[in-house]
């Protein structure tokens, strides 16, 4: 297959959060659909640290601390606001409360391409808690959406932060993406 040549789109964004057991391993929950994906944007997290000698750049290194992003959809669902900001339903009401801790999460989601779509996962995901905003209606109906910012870190089992589909994945992978939360087996040389 061939490579995709440009990115467009979003779609198909689903949430898994993450339990950590007594033993400290870390598992995943069946991803669930986050419906009506407007926009994501990840922001590369890290620095870029040069030593000089000799009149020049001697040495450079980059720190990959994950990505800064933000998430923008229509209506955040009950369950997304429930089990991963925390949320509580209280004899039908959802309520904030601010002792509560975001639960991490593994995000997953894919841009369309020219050839096929590039699915995408975050391992070690926190939303902050989207605003609120909305304005009065006009001679048309303009849709609010809500944009959720986040923070993509390092997961701390093995420091893996992102994997992504490529020209090279099976259909197998590739069809099963969203079922489980997808991860790399790297295969021994023999």
């Amino acid at each position: 297959m061939s490579e995709n040549k440009v990115a467009f789109g979003l779609k198909n964004v689903h949430y898994a959060p993450i339990t950590v057991g007594e033993d400290g391993i870390e598992t995943y929950e069946v991803p669930k659909r986050y419906p009506g994906a407007v926009e994501l944007s990840l922001e590369p997290k890290g620095e870029l640290s040069e030593f000089y000698a000799d009149d020049t750049v001697y040495y450079a290194a980059a720190s990959n601390q994950g990505y800064e992003g933000t998430y923008n959809a229509a209506e955040a669902p009950e369950d997304f606001r429930i089990s991963v900001l925390g949320e509580k339903l209280v004899g039908g009401l959802l309520v904030e409360d601010a002792n509560i801790k975001p639960k991490p999460v593994a995000l997953l989601f894919e841009f369309d391409g020219d050839v096929k779509a590039t699915r995408h996962a975050l391992y070690n995901v926190t939303f902050n808690r989207p605003g609120l905003t909305s304005k009065t209606k006009e001679d048309a109906t303009e849709v609010t959406t809500n944009e959720l910012s986040f923070m993509a870190s390092p997961r701390t089992t093995d420091g893996r932060v992102k994997i992504k589909t490529s020209a090279k994945t099976t259909d197998e992978i590739y069809n099963k993406w969203y079922t489980a939360v997808p991860e790399a087996v790297e295969t021994p040389i023999v």
